[in-house]
């Protein structure tokens, strides 16, 4: 599944190509991509002759700021991309010269279709149909729409995301503080990748139980988390199966990874070959020496 920096590559690649973009057509292929409203007409219909003003992410959720030509407010676009889902950029083709046009044929994985009058379409593929979409009407409260917005945690970049914040949060857990950081509503955006990955880097062994984390350690956690997740950003994410930006491109930090899906290997810091557990459900990759 697409974590915080995989979902923030795809919001800077949104962002870049379709701010200002006006939405001639939708066309939507699989009804259940589309989870409010109920009727994907009614979706499909709130979104024609809207422009795209601005992008923005909540942890893995993706939304976009809809107006009316006039500039009035239309509403926001929300996505949340779930396993597989992802956005594909296609410019106009050559020689059209206006309205919406494309490949009649988009393959059997594709689940919603924008055009913007030039042309330019941008697709959504999903292999695995799990992603959703919303509109939220203009003066409805987004969370009342994306229920799931509001159990989410505070983002690892907000100040508020403290070792403070974490050991107050965490006081009296029994739960492995991997199975902690995996829970959006204490952190919101971390997976599966960024939660072995940041605890190799602050050291700490993912079976540690949370509540018995002092605050040096959490506050070695949370610098970690950060700095894991700023350097996947800017490495545009990881690509272990499905996930592509707008381009079709992979993400490039997989092969910088410290621990995940390196079982057996050896530790790219001191040689010990790296452990790995199934814990929580989750596979588990760790450095037996590294990690105390």
């Amino acid at each position: 599944m697409p974590e915080l920096p995989e979902v923030e590559t795809v919001r800077l690649g949104l962002q870049y190509q379709t701010q200002g973009f006006l939405i001639a057509k939708v066309e939507v292929l699989r009804d259940r991509a589309i989870a409010a409203p109920h009727d994907p007409d009614l979706f499909r219909l709130a979104l024609e002759g809207c422009r795209i003003e601005q992008w923005s992410r909540r942890g893995k959720y993706l939304l976009a700021e809809l107006r009316h030509p006039d500039g009035q407010q239309a509403g926001i676009w929300g996505v949340h991309l779930r396993m597989t889902g992802q956005f594909l950029w296609l410019a106009a083709p050559e020689g059209v010269g206006s309205g919406p046009a494309g490949d009649p044929d988009p393959g059997q994985h594709t689940r919603v279709r924008i055009w913007e009058q030039s042309g330019a379409e941008l697709r959504f593929i999903d292999t695995r149909s799990f992603a959703q979409m919303w509109f939220v009407p203009p003066g409805r409260a987004v969370e009342s729409v994306i229920t799931g917005l509001a159990r989410l945690g505070p983002e690892p970049f907000d100040p508020c995301f403290s070792a403070p914040y974490l050991q107050e949060r965490l006081r009296g857990s029994r739960r492995p503080i991997k199975s902690a950081l995996l829970d959006q509503s204490l952190v919101a955006g971390i997976g599966n990748i960024y939660a072995d990955e940041s605890l190799f880097a602050a050291g700490i062994l993912p079976q540690t139980v949370s509540g018995r984390l002092g605050s040096q350690r959490l506050e070695r956690l949370r610098g970690a988390v950060v700095e894991i997740l700023r350097t996947s950003i800017g490495a545009g994410g990881t690509t272990f199966s499905d996930f592509r930006d707008l381009t079709g491109t992979n993400g490039n930090y997989g092969g910088q990874a410290w621990v995940y899906r390196r079982g057996g290997l050896p530790c790219r810091r001191c040689g010990t070959p790296l452990m790995r557990d199934r814990l929580a459900g989750r596979s588990t990759h760790w450095c037996p020496c590294c990690q105390r």
